[in-house]
């Protein structure tokens, strides 16, 4: 997969669309940049996500938690497995705690490689990095890893005879059983050198009948969109993870249990459907 020429057009507030893209329909990577406070959405991207507020009011916080819990396993990658290179995998358009700002701010050396399938994520990605020689975005699809993983652009960027934090965060929800998201994983796994690391964040089942009753209102408000939403829980997410990765502790929480800073977990309240896990490549 090589790069794309894509041209550009100007709509929205000088907002930059690639020719092609259809704004009339919500997309998940920009309701997800509305909702952490990001600029690069439409009218039709936040009108979906305040009917998403209305009927879980949650959400916002859900969204939060997951960020949070982004920044917090790349620091205790590099702090205490050594990793200093990412591959973040349904990247989304930047917004606040972006991966190569908090790898870098430890090893300015650190490498990050952004992947979405949205090419106005990517256009995005590559102005904000511009300048930056140890980050770089690509327009990649994650249910074709073999494509992906051959791309040049990432083979000549990072080393896969190293350790690499492959993250795919808020993204596994919307790859349906149907594409098999277990076998892109093992795909993914068998690029990978021992000692890598998966991060993985997904939607999982509400606590009470209230509150399932909201959640599914908000699953039916994903059917409307190009990729609708798919709630696994903790078992369903586990076993999405093959043999080739160990789960290290502590094991399939919520975002905020995973590792929390004193900080983080005064401000961020339990958000039970945001499930976090990651794995060492053994």
């Amino acid at each position: 997969m090589q790069a794309e020429a894509v041209e550009v057009t100007v709509a929205e507030s000088g907002a930059w669309v690639p020719e092609g893209v259809d704004i009339t329909v919500p997309n998940a990577s920009r309701v997800y940049d509305y909702a952490l406070g990001g600029v690069h959405n439409f009218t039709v991207d936040r009108e979906f996500w305040h009917q998403t507020e209305r009927v879980f009011p949650e959400a916002r916080m859900v969204a939060r938690a997951n960020r949070a819990f982004l920044g917090r396993a790349v620091r205790w990658l590099m702090e205490e497995r050594g990793v200093t290179q990412f591959l973040d995998i349904g990247s989304g358009i930047p917004t606040l705690g972006n991966v190569h700002e908090a790898a870098q701010e430890i090893d300015p050396r650190a490498r990050v490689v952004y992947v979405d399938i949205d090419p106005i994520a990517v256009e995005q990605s590559r102005s904000l990095l511009r300048g930056n020689p140890g980050a770089r975005a690509v327009r990649g699809d994650l249910r074709e890893p073999e494509v992906l993983l051959s791309d040049s652009r990432l083979q000549d960027f990072l080393d896969f005879s190293r350790p690499i934090g492959v993250l795919m965060v808020a993204v596994l929800q919307f790859v349906p059983d149907a594409a098999d998201p277990r076998s892109i994983i093992s795909r993914i796994g068998a690029a990978l050198a021992s000692g890598s690391h998966l991060v993985l964040s997904h939607t999982g089942p509400e606590t009470t009948a209230e509150r399932r009753e909201r959640q599914e209102r908000v699953r039916q408000l994903y059917e409307q969109t190009p990729t609708p939403l798919v709630i696994r829980d903790r078992r369903r997410l586990l076993d999405l993870i093959d043999d080739s990765f160990e789960v290290v502790e502590p094991g399939v929480v919520t975002a905020e249990q995973w590792r929390p800073d004193s900080e983080e977990a005064a401000e961020i309240p339990p958000q039970p459907t945001a499930l976090a896990v990651v794995a060492r490549r053994v």
